[in-house]
């Protein structure tokens, strides 16, 4: 099987995770993505030309021999349903539907020939059928570490308490801000010092150190999708403490220590619980279903009912 893939982040960890499970299944093809840079950390964005002039080169690759286009990320769709020849799957990420251009994506998703999303919730935006399939989780990389030993490859201290927050601060869906609050007002009620530990910009294999180090994921999201970062940290055991968005409650559910919360004083009671007295939780046992193997079958699968 053959598929064209486009995609606004070629970076994206998720994504590449995604290619590579899915060659190992059998489905090759190419990538392609939209003229000029993807950048998360600053405010320029790709500009409305920059995807006017992607339109030309996605037509011209869909007539080559594949079988059929997977556009990644809601903002590529408009380029894959333009080409006359090819099927289309489109799957959406998270902010594509549920933020700023949430109209286009639920306009395109009407045309294609099948829409993936990450989550139920996703799935309640749109008012067609679609496939929930939450990105998968690479369990020989993320898996459970002795914590000493984390701390002192991160040259973290082994008396200090460590909240992580796997993004940078200028993510604003992500809501830094709000995790400083929600922080300064936890290690007030707690013994001990206690940090604030904003990690990004490192290679994706040595996010599970990170994991391993902390004492607690903290996600004060406005929105998300299906958060690789909470299913990551539930590889390591690592207790998440998160807002109530995308699918986190449903993952979340029958693991201990973690909290999904609606406002900053339930974030902060949340931390409190697990700084207090640290541990680990039973996150790892309740992620089989979202390993990289099972996502691949299933986006395979759709591939395969499509065509």
């Amino acid at each position: 099987m053959r598929v064209l893939n486009l995609v606004t982040n070629t970076d994206a960890r998720f994504f590449q995770e995604q290619l590579r499970v899915l060659r190992e299944q059998g489905v090759m093809g190419e990538t392609l993505s939209p003229p000029g840079r993807h950048r998360v950390q600053e405010a320029a964005r790709r500009s409305p030309t920059d995807y006017l002039r992607f339109f030309p080169t996605v037509f011209r690759n869909a007539l080559g021999e594949y079988d059929l286009i997977h556009a990644n990320y809601g903002l590529t769709a408009p380029m894959a349903l333009t080409q006359p020849r090819l099927p289309v799957v489109l799957s959406l990420w998270g902010s594509d539907l549920l933020g700023e251009y949430g109209w286009l994506s639920k306009q395109c998703a009407r045309h294609c020939d099948a829409v993936i999303v990450m989550s139920e919730e996703m799935a309640s935006e749109l008012d067609g059928p679609c496939y929930v399939i939450p990105h998968g989780v690479n369990h020989s990389r993320f898996e459970p570490r002795p914590k000493r030993d984390a701390r002192d490859a991160v040259g973290w201290s082994r008396g200090a308490k460590y909240v992580l927050f796997p993004y940078p601060p200028s993510r604003e869906v992500k809501n830094f801000p709000r995790a400083e609050r929600v922080v300064n007002a936890a290690a007030n009620r707690v013994s001990g010092r206690v940090e604030l530990q904003s990690v990004y910009g490192v290679p994706h294999a040595e996010m599970a150190t990170y994991y391993n180090a902390a004492d607690a994921l903290l996600l004060p999201s406005k929105s998300e999708g299906s958060p690789n970062s909470v299913k990551e940290a539930m590889a390591c055991n690592l207790p998440v403490v998160t807002t109530d968005v995308g699918d986190v409650r449903d993952r979340l559910s029958g693991v201990s220590p973690s909290h999904v919360c609606d406002s900053d004083d339930e974030l902060v009671a949340g931390l409190v619980d697990v700084l207090s007295d640290p541990r680990r939780s039973n996150g790892r046992e309740k992620t089989r279903d979202v390993s990289l193997e099972r996502m691949g079958e299933r986006i395979r699968a759709v591939y395969e009912t499509v065509l």
